[in-house]
């Protein structure tokens, strides 16, 4: 029997006994020694009454066991649901409700609360960073070895939910094509082997830090430093023995106030990967005159995964994403109909990457993925001759300002060049004579700058219709977990 995404990922390494995670602790877990966790967990799933197709909803905390917990769930064909954990009880109602999980998977200390949301049909384990969890404590007791179930690459391997910032949250259908053939992707332009070393410092409840970084590093069998979160120093002590880093930017401008970061500490390291949001062209180069290396960006969604990236070889351009990945194909368009190079449109995308569409959702599914297997991103964006991307920003965020189209990516390009702006963001609020009007919120490392001279700087170079009207100063802007603005959490803010 076949199993499209275990076979790939983790059935070759039953026999393996090199190191695959490196523990906070100090502990080292063998390729080996997880398959068989993985086994013993896949067991646990199908005694919790796990058949194949049934969704396991996972809102757990970040441990060698919640890893071999994704692995389990491929082996024994069900599908793989992970939340944020940040989510409120509320927010997880309308998770479980939608997804109608077999099982639930929950930190220790919050098992009694799933138990309420959940219905009679559901059960819910839990996991614990002491290994007292009742689903690490059943996996103890279970054989070393699994019959893997048979599954197709159009089954579906996981459901990942948008972040709902802009009205109810989409389940989005990953089938074990659509994973696999973007780790095998990735891994091929970005030279991964076995002879690397990730640190991984990411959740693992989001597309980069589990099927990016982790799967990836499962197919070429190399080791992962495997951090429960992000803390600067103990990154600056895993750099000198590690060859790789997925980060998102907060990563990078943390690592920046380390007086520790000198090409000397990164002297092993072969590639430093960004995604998740905006990496500021000036981190680009901030980090590139510290260590001589120059950061890959990449982009990617939920509902495809990775779309593009800058070279492995060749000139990595800051504030751009650089090109469509080998398989997948990315056009900008009009109504559908592709621009000229240069002008700014709608980035649509297709390929073995892309999702199956939304759960319980055919109208939405029919609205962002047409009948020729393109993806509506929402994101708008130019491609250049040669096929670089560049995002200019989500068609949600767009201004139209006294019928004028006002992008935000442009006006924060400018502001943020302006000296003592550490970044800013750019959003429309409503307006009653010209529909929107412009806004600024800023964050700055020079107090003595006021929103006065900001905008006389910003004034030069642009038309005046794209001037904010204000500026507000934050001491940060708001973010969610993956370190993504959320411009609709200051729209809400100051809307009036």
């Amino acid at each position: 029997m076949t199993n499209t995404l275990y076979d790939a990922l983790f059935a070759q390494h039953a026999q393996n006994d090199a190191p695959f995670l490196t523990l906070d602790d100090g502990g080292t877990l063998s390729y080996a020694a997880f398959i068989a966790r993985v086994a013993q967990i896949a067991h646990t799933l199908v005694d919790a009454g796990v058949h194949p197709g049934d969704r396991i909803v996972v809102q757990a905390p970040k441990l060698a066991d919640t890893i071999a917990l994704y692995g389990a769930a491929v082996q024994a064909g069900a599908v793989y649901l992970p939340l944020n954990t940040a989510y409120t009880e509320s927010e997880l109602r309308y998770f479980v409700d939608d997804a109608t999980p077999k099982l639930v998977i929950c930190d220790a200390k919050d098992q009694a609360a799933f138990e309420g949301l959940c219905a009679q049909t559901t059960q819910v384990l839990s996991l614990a960073a002491d290994g007292s969890g009742s689903l690490s404590r059943n996996a103890d007791e279970k054989p070393q070895q699994f019959e893997t179930v048979a599954r197709g690459e159009n089954d579906l391997a996981a459901l990942l939910y948008t972040s709902g910032t802009t009205g109810r949250s989409k389940g989005a259908m990953l089938s074990h094509k659509n994973l696999l053939s973007n780790a095998q992707s990735l891994t091929d332009l970005w030279q991964i082997t076995k002879t690397d070393r990730l640190i991984h410092a990411l959740p693992i409840f989001h597309t980069h830090g589990l099927f990016v970084a982790m799967n990836t590093a499962l197919l070429a069998g190399g080791q992962v430093r495997f951090m429960a979160s992000f803390d600067a120093g103990t990154m600056i002590d895993e750099l000198p023995k590690s060859t790789l880093l997925m980060g998102v930017p907060t990563f990078y401008t943390r690592l920046l106030n380390e007086a520790q970061l000198t090409p000397a500490l990164v002297a092993n390291m072969r590639l430093f990967v960004s995604g998740s949001a905006p990496l500021l062209a000036e981190t680009h180069t901030a980090f590139e005159a510290r260590t001589g290396h120059r950061i890959l960006e990449r982009y990617g969604m939920t509902e495809t995964n990775m779309i593009t990236s800058n070279p492995y070889y060749g000139e990595r351009v800051a504030g751009t994403v650089g090109y469509a990945l080998p398989g997948t194909e990315v056009e900008i368009t009009n109504n559908g109909v592709p621009v000229a190079p240069g002008e700014i449109g709608m980035i649509e995308v297709r390929g073995d990457n892309v999702f199956q569409g939304y759960w319980n959702m055919p109208e939405k599914t029919a609205e962002e993925l047409r009948d020729t297997g393109f993806f509506i991103t929402g994101d708008l964006g130019t491609k250049t001759e040669d096929g670089r991307i560049t995002i200019v920003g989500r068609q949600k965020d767009l201004i139209i300002s006294g019928g004028y189209n006002i992008y935000p990516k442009e006006i924060e390009d400018v502001i943020n060049d302006v000296p003592g702006v550490v970044e800013s963001a750019v959003f429309g609020v409503p307006h009653p004579d010209f529909g929107e009007s412009v806004l600024a919120a800023v964050v700055l490392d020079d107090r003595a700058l006021t929103a006065a001279g900001i905008a006389a700087s910003v004034e030069p170079h642009l038309a005046r219709f794209k001037h904010p009207r204000r500026y507000v100063i934050l001491n940060a802007l708001p973010r969610n977990t993956m370190g993504k603005v959320q411009k609709n959490v200051l729209r809400a803010n100051y809307s009036d």
